[in-house]
């Protein structure tokens, strides 16, 4: 028997690792992981209910940590603080990352395993989250009739309303940059911020600017840092099309919207528009 091996047992054998434990245990007491495992709650004796209902909840929490980051990113901005709010923004590519992979367990749901199921959660549709609304809204792409329709719980529609309200993580990059000292165009820094947010070529501008300069600056770390952003959500939502076209093809969705072309026309647009438009201006 070797060093190694012997430490190993004594590690398996420790007291402190079999002493029970005076209620909860400290991990549960932190994770929750008892209340996380009491949530899955399926309609159908169908197979694929369980796969279908996790992922779900799984990406949910990814929401929540998108959200969250994306928040931290823009006080950090607010402050003129660009390395905690890049800090920020890499935790959320990493969990945007992690939001792709989590369509696995059901990217290859057939149309009869997903018919197994599909009609016992009725009218719900993932097209609903409140909390991908939040990241859509910090996205900038803002939406009153998409608002409105949390009004029946009013908790989350005032959050919502308030995320709608206030100007989106792009408003906050672009008010730093014109801080900065580039020429972010007045109209864009005192426009509507509850109005989705388009192009304009003023703001193509200022990123030719950040993008002809000097190649190992901040700003165009930032830039990329973006666009890094900008293709996993374009990624995750062309994921959904994919996942919903082997599923269950041109059907509407079950919330009553055209399903497959409704979420074709989302993941259309263009998330930070102009830093894709300037790629071909350098």
């Amino acid at each position: 028997m070797n060093d190694r091996t012997t430490t190993l047992d004594r590690a398996g054998t420790d007291d402190t690792l079999t002493r029970p434990f005076e209620g909860a245990s400290p991990y549960d007491t932190y994770v929750h992981a008892s209340v996380l495992n009491t949530l899955q709650h399926p309609l159908t004796e169908a197979p694929d209910e369980m796969g279908f209902l996790v992922t779900t909840q799984v990406m949910e929490l990814w929401f929540t940590l998108v959200v969250h980051e994306w928040r931290t990113a823009k006080v950090a901005f607010a402050k003129d603080d660009l390395p905690a709010a890049m800090d920020a923004l890499v935790r959320s590519r990493r969990a945007l990352t992690a939001l792709g992979g989590a369509w696995a367990p059901i990217a290859a749901l057939t149309p009869a395993q997903f018919n197994g199921f599909r009609a016992a959660f009725g009218r719900a549709s993932g097209f609903q989250s409140a909390m991908y609304r939040h990241m859509e809204f910090l996205l900038g792409d803002k939406s009153a009739r998409l608002l409105r329709a949390h009004r029946g719980d009013p908790a989350v529609h005032e959050a919502l309303a308030e995320t709608y309200r206030e100007p989106s993580l792009y408003d906050e990059v672009l008010a730093y940059l014109h801080r900065q000292g580039l020429p972010v165009p007045h109209h864009v820094r005192e426009r509507d911020v509850t109005s989705p947010y388009d192009s304009d070529p003023g703001v193509v501008e200022t990123w030719r600017h950040v993008y002809a300069g000097p190649q190992h600056h901040p700003h165009l770390a930032l830039g990329e840092l973006l666009t890094d952003i900008a293709e996993l959500v374009t990624r995750w939502r062309l994921e959904h099309v994919l996942v919903v076209r082997r599923a269950m093809g041109a059907k509407p969705g079950s919330a009553g919207s055209a399903g497959l072309a409704w979420l074709e026309q989302r993941a259309a647009r263009p998330v930070f528009p102009e830093l894709w438009e300037v790629r071909g201006d350098v």
